[in-house]
């Protein structure tokens, strides 16, 4: 396999490294307040994997505003999204607060604090107009730049386009909001996508859930411009669903994490092939699964720990979708790109 290969097939490769400092509104006062109309004890504070190393600067900032005696805790959990919240933490606190991603699920319990983007979309969205046809456009972005969403699609209005959004489903808060498992803001009527937001994955996953449209990548914070092209991704999950085709015993992982069990799927996969074991767990990593004694395994929960980690596992990984075409129910021209709807 040749380098280009590695880095355009391996999505653990397809992340950008950041070219642009951003300033992030962690809202405070709105913490304080809920604090203070709660009579709160206890605060957590949950962060993603970026923005960890920020903790204990947020940590100390609300320690100088809350009143004395009010504890503030961090999550040492792994954190991906707004599907993957602290539980543990959450039972035992007075105040969640949740940073990074916008609501999955309204709860008087949580505080979501979505960490808009102040970079400016215009200028890469004027670079894009090259790789736009006149006419229809869908537009979706991530919760990081949905503060500029109305800008975008105004922008492109007085450019001469008709501008198509949506809101999808449940799992998603705003019209064009899409997440990386769940493209359905995409489900509108136009040949053209303009994805405006960082890395790879999401137009990546919105290419493969919707192959007859192009997809405009358009990245404000790394200053670049580009077309979604799946054709290595799916050379990738044609190798691995390959690899399983000859696997007598599944590992059928169903994980705990409170946004990404999908119990009746995972059962149902058990149920129906006496080779397959039922294996819970919360964080699905290559090492948890190496002293499993298993040919293959099938990933019910989250679809990045297969398209993200799949390359990593020491057996083939597949989506439940790609499990049926191994075991022959399904034509292997039916691969399609794994996703999640509703919440929990």
């Amino acid at each position: 396999m040749s380098q280009q290969e590695r880095t355009e097939g391996d999505l653990r490769n397809t992340g950008l490294s950041l070219k642009h400092d951003r300033t992030w509104d962690y809202e405070l006062d709105r913490i304080v307040d809920a604090v203070e109309e709660r009579d709160a004890e206890k605060v957590g504070l949950q962060f993603p994997e970026g923005l960890k190393r920020r903790g204990p600067a947020v940590t100390d900032d609300l320690r100088e505003a809350l009143p004395d005696g009010v504890r503030v805790m961090m999550s040492g959990k792994p954190c991906y999204g707004a599907c993957d919240l602290d539980t543990y933490l959450m039972r035992r606190t007075d105040v969640f607060v949740h940073f990074g991603h916008s609501p999955m699920k309204e709860s008087e319990k949580i505080i979501y604090v979505p960490l808009f983007s102040n970079v400016d979309v215009t200028p890469i969205m004027q670079e894009a107009l090259d790789e736009l046809e006149e006419g229809d456009v869908g537009l979706v972005t991530t919760a990081q730049h949905m503060n500029k969403f109305e800008e975008m699609r105004t922008w492109l209005e007085e450019r001469g386009f008709t501008v198509h959004t949506r809101r999808g489903d449940d799992r998603l808060t705003n019209e064009g909001q899409v997440l990386g498992c769940n493209y359905a803001s995409a489900d509108i009527d136009a040949d053209q996508v303009l994805y405006v937001g960082g890395g790879k994955f999401h137009p990546l996953g919105l290419a493969m859930e919707h192959p007859e449209k192009n997809v405009v990548i358009a990245d404000p914070v790394n200053n670049s411009v580009s077309i979604a092209d799946q054709e290595q991704f799916m050379k990738q999950r044609y190798a691995s669903v390959h690899k399983a085709m000859d696997a007598e015993k599944w590992g059928v992982i169903f994980c705990t994490k409170i946004g990404q069990g999908r119990w009746d799927q995972a059962n149902q996969i058990v149920e129906n092939n006496d080779n397959a074991y039922l294996i819970t767990m919360d964080e699905v990593t290559p090492d948890r699964l190496r002293n499993f004694d298993m040919d293959a395994f099938v990933n019910t929960g989250c679809p990045r720990i297969t398209t993200d980690d799949g390359p990593r596992f020491h057996k083939p990984m597949l989506t439940p979708g790609e499990y049926e075409i191994a075991v022959g129910n399904k034509p292997l021209d039916e691969l399609e790109f794994d996703t999640f709807h509703g919440t929990w």
